[in-house]
């Protein structure tokens, strides 16, 4: 509700003025009294505009306490939605930040207009409200995607505190645990990892896991809309975390939808690596393998699925290999204490380009990544120019 140029001056004790020049918002108000502190205009503003509302407020409050109660309801978002869709006579449409349809209500009256309304919480995306209605119910939508944006909220709180108790019923039955098995014949698992270095600050380490943990949880809260028992876990893979779902293999197109609510819910560079379909507690950690070793060959933002045993498997899996890693690793960290050549050295073995596209990859000058190349070649005794050399320094510091 606007208010006019006059009686906020008058508010403010100013001189008075002549005329009806109508201000419609705070920063409207305080970019005409540019003399004035901007604190002591938007009090002023907002008691003239609560004074203007005072009448109509036992109104409002009765108006809005369906939407207010809507709020405790087991599906706030459907009653939310229903609530505004038949107030503005207009269409309602609520998704997740993956895309998901949650609640939708109402028909969309001819000549509607579209409203659309993020729903983000400290900066991260939670939703979407979209009002399709006739002109003027803007401001209400904002108001209502105040409660939404609770609804979903909550809903990702109930998500987290599934998440928490997959993870541990995850960790057991990647010990061998069978009572930990999601209901359904067998189950896949997907492992994704994010493009880039591996961060080195603890800030960076911080934002890193923030960003895996809100994938964790659009994967979780994707196959629980749909009925689906997903345990779930970030989990440590070489130098890098990586996140990991598993699902009921009785859903086809668990793999193909998760990669698209992915797509839908970040523009982050990411890599999603798919099993195949296991059964019983003993394989999870096979199909764990096989997700994390489909993710390198993945696209960037796309996802493989593993279809061929690897002939390499039984080797990287022996103790003969796992000591010798333990030999060459110590070797290496001897003159690497803060661990750069070793870094240097895996994003080598996984690169299939130049030097100069895996400096710019590693964020190096191309002189310091042939640097360390060298010394690491000096540390372990061989070059990487030997291709018996490289094999043995892929076992040694390879996935």
């Amino acid at each position: 509700m606007s208010v006019t140029l006059a009686a906020l001056r008058e508010a403010l004790g100013l001189s008075p003025i002549s005329g009806d020049e109508r201000i419609g918002d705070t920063e409207a108000a305080v970019r005409a009294l540019p003399e004035l502190p901007a604190a002591d205009v938007r009090a002023a503003f907002a008691r003239l505009q609560a004074s203007a509302l005072r009448p109509h407020l036992p109104g409002l409050h009765a108006l809005l306490d369906g939407a207010q109660r809507a709020l405790n309801h087991p599906q706030p978002e459907v009653t939310l939605a229903r609530w505004l869709a038949g107030v503005t006579g207009g269409e309602v449409t609520v998704r997740a930040s993956w895309g998901d349809v949650v609640a939708h209500a109402g028909h969309a009256p001819d000549g509607a207009e579209l409203t659309e309304v993020p729903l983000a919480f400290e900066r991260r995306p939670v939703g979407t409200l979209q009002l399709r209605a006739a002109l003027g119910w803007a401001d209400l939508a904002a108001l209502i995607a105040e409660l939404l944006r609770l609804a979903r909220l909550q809903a990702a709180a109930a998500g987290a505190a599934r998440r928490r108790v997959g993870e541990r019923q995850f960790e057991a039955l990647l010990a061998g645990d069978a009572a930990q098995l999601p209901p359904g014949e067998g189950f896949t698992v997907a492992a994704l990892r994010l493009d880039g270095p591996p961060p080195r600050s603890a800030r960076a380490r911080e934002a890193r896991t923030a960003q895996l943990d809100v994938l964790c949880s659009v994967g979780e809260g994707f196959f629980y809309r749909r009925g689906l028992t997903c345990l779930t876990a970030v989990r440590a893979q070489g130098d890098h975390d990586v996140v990991a779902w598993l699902w009921p293999a009785a859903d086809p197109a668990g793999a193909a939808g998760l990669h698209e609510a992915l797509l839908n819910a970040t523009t982050a560079p990411f890599r999603l690596g798919v099993s195949r379909a296991h059964a019983g507690a003993g394989a999870a950690p096979d199909a764990l393998r096989e997700a994390a070793q489909a993710l390198t060959l993945a696209p960037a933002r796309g996802t493989t699925t593993f279809t061929q045993p690897d002939p390499l498997r039984p080797l990287l899996d022996s103790p003969e290999r796992a000591a010798h890693a333990a030999d060459w690793q110590a070797r290496l960290r001897a003159g690497d204490p803060d661990g750069k050549l070793a870094v240097t050295l895996r994003a080598y073995l996984g690169h299939t380009g130049s030097l100069a596209s895996l400096a710019a990859e590693l964020n190096l000058h191309l002189n310091t990544l042939r640097y360390r190349l060298r010394r690491a070649e000096e540390l372990l005794g061989g070059g990487l120019s030997d291709p018996a050399f490289v094999a043995r320094v892929y076992l040694a510091f390879g996935p």
